[in-house]
Order: structure tokens, then C-alpha cells, then sequence
């Protein structure tokens, strides 16, 4: 009976401190209440309209005068042979994105800490995140200017070191399409990016490199058996977070630097569902295509999630 008594208690102790914890807490959580409002309201309620994928939605009509079609425009979806270059072109340049936007921040970040003269530290730290508040169509246009084959610097540099005879028309070309993309990319938000990494880096114990200096170990060895290790698990979480978007590479970039020449490799998902969706008037089928999106991005946030859990024993869940 003993025995029994003092499991009850064991099992009751801990709601009763998960009440007291609530109760001493309880300003937090008044101070959260707006918040988490808002995310409901603008991230949880929008997700009735997916209902609309399994209609045959007509405006003007109410929720239960609408035709319901079942998976009717997922099928018409993966019968069609453009979708399917149309999520290469995505997964290509969400794939190019995340590498480059990985590997070429953390290196900046890295190169940028070892910057001594704090002065011209926090001069190229500042320029380098300055093209972050540029908007994309401000951005767009400088990048289409110095392609250009009528005075754009890319090509007046190229030919004032021989390297070519006549100028390049880049933006008609589609197989490059994909790398200007990224490199724009690069130039936009690599010093926007590499901020958090810079901060991770600031929090590493200054005196595992006075050991190490000590040990005799150059600034290099120092950067690959301190540095890296400290910002590693920065590293693997908002890579695990980018893994989850991988489909929504967004359509700015590409609409802005696309034209007719180079269609086949400019269009990703989202101007799919724009031009085959919303401007057709197949109000449906975008949604289709944006809860697809969804989906596979929602499974291969926990695909990464699982694999770095099992492995570097990092994850955001």
C-alpha cells in the first residue's frame, strides 16, 4: 500500500509543478496571447482555402454551392509535361541557392572574423549587408545593367582582358540563367547572412584560441578545429530550415531577370501557379500547385530534421 501511495504522489507531483510553473509564469503567457493570435489568425486559418484544391471553385458561389472534383486537378497537375520542367528549374535553383548560400556566407563570415582592424572590419561588414535592403527590383536592374552587352562592366572587363571578342548577351542565354540567379543571390545576401554567424562566432570562448595559440596552432588550424565546431550546430539548423524550403525559391528573382528568351529556365512553381493559376482564372489549380509545394516541403523539412538528428545529433524538433 506504501508503495502504491508514493507512486500516486510521483505522478501527481509533476502536473501539480506544471501548474505552479504556469501560474508563476502567467504574465509570460498573457504576453504571448497576441502572438500566438496572430499566427492563427495569418498562418493556421488561411489553410481552409485549401479546400479550394478539391473544388471546382467559382467566385460568387458559397463554400457549400461549390462543385467538389476530389483530386481531379492534382491529376491534371502530374499530366502535364510543363510541370515537370518547371520543378526542375526549381529544384535546380533552390538546390544552387542552398550550397552557395551555405558555403559562401560561413566563408565570409570565417574570413571576416580574422579582419583585425576593426575599423575596416565593420566597413566591409556594413557594405556587404547593405544590397540586403535593396529591393529585388532595384536589384534586378543593376544586375541586368552590368550584363549588359551595351556598357555592362562583366562584359567591358571580359573583353578588356581578351577573354572574349564580342559581348556576351547573358540574359538570352538559358543555360546561364540559373548561375545568374544564384550569383545575384550571393551579392544580395551573403552579408545579410552571414550576421547570425558572425554572432555564433562571438560566442566561442576566447580562451580555446589562446590555448590553442599556445599549442602552437596557425590561425587556419584554429578556424577548422574551433571555429567551424563552435558554429556548427548554427550551421546545421538553418540548413535543415532551408532544406524545408526548397520549393519556395520565391518568384521574384526569376520574373524580374526572365524574359521570353530564356522561359524555359526561368519558371519555378510559384510563377507556374501565377500564370497558370491566378491569371487563367483556375483558381483551383493554383492552389493545387501551392498545396503541393507545401507538402513536399513540409516532408523534406523532416526528412533533413530526422537524417541530422540521427547523425550530428542536431535538429529543430
Amino acid at each position: 500500500m506504501k508503495t502504491i501511495s508514493i507512486n500516486a504522489e510521483n505522478a501527481y507531483r509533476p502536473r501539480k509543478s506544471a501548474w505552479k510553473a504556469v501560474k508563476n509564469q502567467k504574465y509570460l503567457f498573457y504576453m504571448s496571447i497576441p502572438f500566438v493570435l496572430w499566427v492563427f489568425v495569418f498562418q493556421y486559418l488561411p489553410l481552409w482555402g485549401w479546400t479550394m484544391a478539391f473544388q471546382k471553385y467559382k467566385p460568387g458561389l458559397t463554400f457549400w454551392e461549390q462543385e467538389w472534383v476530389g483530386l481531379e486537378h492534382f491529376r491534371v497537375l502530374f499530366q502535364d509535361d510543363h510541370f515537370y520542367q518547371v520543378l526542375r528549374n526549381t529544384l535546380a535553383m533552390s538546390f544552387m541557392g542552398i550550397v552557395a548560400g551555405f558555403v559562401v556566407p560561413v566563408v565570409f563570415a570565417l574570413l571576416l572574423n580574422e579582419v583585425r582592424f576593426q575599423v575596416m572590419k565593420r566597413f566591409v561588414q556594413t557594405v556587404s549587408y547593405l544590397p540586403h535592403f535593396v529591393s529585388w527590383v532595384v536589384a534586378a536592374g543593376i544586375v541586368t545593367k552590368m550584363l549588359s552587352t551595351d556598357g555592362g562592366i562583366v562584359n567591358s572587363l571580359l573583353m578588356s582582358l581578351h577573354m572574349i571578342d564580342q559581348p556576351i548577351q547573358f540574359m538570352a542565354k538559358g543555360h546561364l540563367f540559373w548561375g545568374i540567379v544564384t550569383g545575384a543571390d550571393i551579392w544580395k545576401e551573403t552579408g545579410w547572412n552571414a550576421i547570425i554567424y558572425l554572432a555564433a562566432i562571438s560566442g566561442i570562448g576566447q580562451e580555446l584560441y589562446e590555448a590553442a595559440r599556445v599549442d602552437g596552432a596557425s590561425r587556419l588550424r584554429q578556424i577548422w578545429h574551433i571555429t567551424l565546431p563552435g558554429i556548427r550546430p548554427t550551421i546545421i539548423i538553418l540548413l535543415i530550415m532551408s532544406i524545408g524550403h526548397l520549393l519556395g525559391t520565391g518568384f521574384e528573382k526569376q520574373f524580374l531577370l526572365g524574359n521570353h528568351l530564356v522561359i524555359d529556365y526561368s519558371e519555378v512553381l510559384d510563377l507556374y501557379a501565377l500564370n497558370y493559376g491566378l491569371a487563367m482564372g483556375r483558381y483551383s489549380f493554383g492552389t493545387a500547385i501551392n498545396m503541393f509545394n507545401s507538402a513536399i516541403s513540409l516532408l523534406l523539412l523532416f526528412v533533413a530534421n530526422g537524417f541530422f538528428k540521427r547523425f550530428t545529433n542536431e535538429s529543430i524538433m
